[in-house]
C-alpha cells in the first residue's frame, strides 16, 4: 500500500521549501495539485520532474476515490496547494479522511503556512487562539461576527484585497471600533506588510490605500469576556 503525502509549499519565498520536502516531490510516483501551473512553475524552479495531476474544490468529490484506489494499489503520492500547507482553507480535507477510513498512512510534513507568521508579528497574544479562515461571503455571515464577537482568544482571519475594507468594517461594526488588529499582506514576499492598530485605524488605512495581495487578519479577543471568565 501506497502513503499520502502533505507537503506545505511556499507562501511566497521559494526559499522557504524545506528540504524534506523537495525529496518527497522527486521521489513520489505523482503530485495532486491545486493549480498544475503554479506548482509546474515550483517543480521546474527545483528541477523536479513528476507527474501531475489536477486536485481542486472542483473535482475532489469525483476525483477522491481514484486517488485512494491508487494508493491501494501501491503508488505514493504528494497532495500541495497553490502555497502553504493543503487543507488549511484549501483542498485536502476530503482525500485525507477517505485515505484514514481506508487504512491508507498519511503524513504531512511540517512547513508553511500564513496564518502562524501573521500572528507571530500581529502583536497580539498567541498562546491562545481561534482561527477562522475565510468567512461566508453573504450567507450565516452575520450570526458567525455575533459569535466571534464574545470570543475571549486571539482571532486569525484570511481576506481577498477587493473584501478588506468590508470586512475590517464589519468587524468595526460586531466587534468594536477600538478593538486592537493587525493586517498582514504577502507573506514571505519582496511586498510584505503589516498594518497594526485599532479596526478604525485599519479600515481608514486600507480606504486610502490600495489594498494588494492576499491578507491575514489578527483581532484581539473580547476583554470583557476574558474578565468574567
Amino acid at each position: 500500500m501506497g502513503k499520502l503525502y502533505i507537503v506545505p509549499t511556499p507562501v511566497g519565498n521559494m526559499e522557504d521549501i524545506t528540504f524534506r520536502a523537495i525529496r518527497i516531490l522527486k521521489e513520489v510516483d505523482y503530485i495532486l495539485a491545486e493549480d498544475t501551473r503554479t506548482t509546474g512553475i515550483l517543480l521546474k524552479h527545483f528541477e523536479i520532474q513528476n507527474k501531475l495531476q489536477s486536485y481542486h474544490k472542483f473535482n475532489e468529490h469525483r476525483a477522491v476515490q481514484s486517488i485512494v484506489e491508487r494508493l491501494n494499489g501501491g503508488g505514493d503520492v504528494a497532495l500541495v496547494s497553490d502555497a502553504g500547507t493543503p487543507g488549511i482553507s484549501d483542498p485536502g480535507f476530503l482525500v485525507v479522511r477517505e485515505c484514514v477510513k481506508a487504512g491508507v498512512e498519511v503524513e504531512c510534513l511540517p512547513g508553511a503556512t500564513a496564518l502562524i507568521p501573521a500572528l507571530v508579528v500581529s502583536g497580539i497574544p498567541c498562546d491562545r487562539f481561534h482561527f477562522e479562515g475565510f468567512l461566508p461571503p453573504k450567507k450565516g455571515r452575520n450570526t458567525r461576527l455575533t459569535k466571534l464577537a464574545e470570543e475571549p482568544s486571539t482571532l486569525v482571519f484570511y481576506e481577498s484585497p477587493h473584501r478588506i475594507v468590508k470586512t475590517l468594517s464589519q468587524f468595526s461594526e460586531f466587534f468594536g471600533e477600538e478593538r486592537f488588529a493587525s493586517a498582514s499582506r504577502e507573506i514571505s514576499k519582496k511586498f510584505e506588510e503589516t498594518v497594526r492598530g485599532t479596526l478604525k485605524e485599519l479600515t481608514l488605512h486600507f480606504t486610502m490605500n490600495e489594498p494588494r495581495g492576499e491578507f491575514v487578519i489578527v483581532v484581539s479577543g473580547c476583554e470583557k469576556r476574558k474578565e468574567k471568565e
